[in-house]
């Protein structure tokens, strides 16, 4: 072990954080270089699948969006998050939350670091609205989203584990 004491999955979610945001800012600068800035510029792949520009100035649903404070706020709040988890995972010791924080921080660092303090918003693309999903999203979106799937994974399966042990 290094001087830091990461652990070998430590290590696995720095990996994983690395990838996760390597992949989520190239397929930005491609969609970028293919649709431009344009809000709405949209393009049909296959199916229900189209590549549509979206700005998204907010978070969730939206909120903070009208505001530059929040763009700010945002990132601030994005700094604590991805130092609190790259802390906190250097001692991971099981693969699921590993590789759950590693997405979530890799994710964190592209959407709300990096596109927020170049473009000023987050940029998203993924549309399958033909599937009457409403919202356009990206990679890093993806991220978060398994990420927290393997958090909430692990910890069930945790629990299982303690419910097995108690009936025994």
């Amino acid at each position: 072990m290094s001087s830091l004491n990461i652990t070998r999955l430590g290590w696995t979610a720095y990996a994983v954080a690395a990838a996760t945001l390597i992949l989520d800012q190239v397929s930005k600068l491609w969609i970028l270089s293919v649709l431009g800035r344009e809000q709405g510029a949209s393009m049909h792949l296959f199916g229900p699948l189209y590549l549509t520009m979206v700005h998204n100035h907010g978070m969730s649903f939206g909120l903070l969006r009208d505001t530059d404070w929040g763009r700010w706020l945002l990132i601030g709040f994005s700094i604590l998050v991805v130092v609190g988890l790259s802390w906190w995972v250097r001692k991971a010791s099981k693969p699921l939350p590993a590789v759950g924080i590693g997405l979530i921080i890799g994710a964190a660092i592209g959407n709300n670091l990096i596109d927020r303090v170049l473009y000023g918003y987050v940029v998203d693309f993924i549309d399958v609205s033909r599937l009457h999903f409403p919202w356009v999203f990206n990679v890093a979106d993806s991220g978060i989203n398994i990420g927290v799937a393997l958090l909430l994974l692990d910890s069930f399966l945790g629990e299982e584990k303690k419910l097995a042990h108690q009936t025994e």
